[in-house]
């Protein structure tokens, strides 16, 4: 029974690194294509809390004021537990 020739261990080698270099390339299309989606997700999020903001005809200042003495009463409770 006939095989092909053998490669030698330099192609196995260039093989291997060729392959590695393309799922380097994949992985780096995916880190960028999952940026993506969690800035959308992020926008999407800040979206829904501003239109929640305008619909109570709330101001930015109190907005922050409230989210702050909401976390100093967390922070409290959390040093009083």
């Amino acid at each position: 029974m006939a095989r092909g020739q053998r490669k030698s261990l330099d192609e196995k080698i260039e093989a291997k690194q060729e392959i590695i270099d393309a799922l380097l390339t994949r992985i780096e299309s995916e880190k960028a294509e999952l940026a993506e989606l969690l800035e959308a997700k992020r926008l999407k999020e800040l979206e829904s809390v501003s239109e929640m903001i305008e619909e109570y005809g709330l101001e930015p200042d109190e907005v922050a004021q409230a989210l702050q003495q909401f976390l100093d009463s967390k922070q409290q409770e959390e040093a009083s537990a």
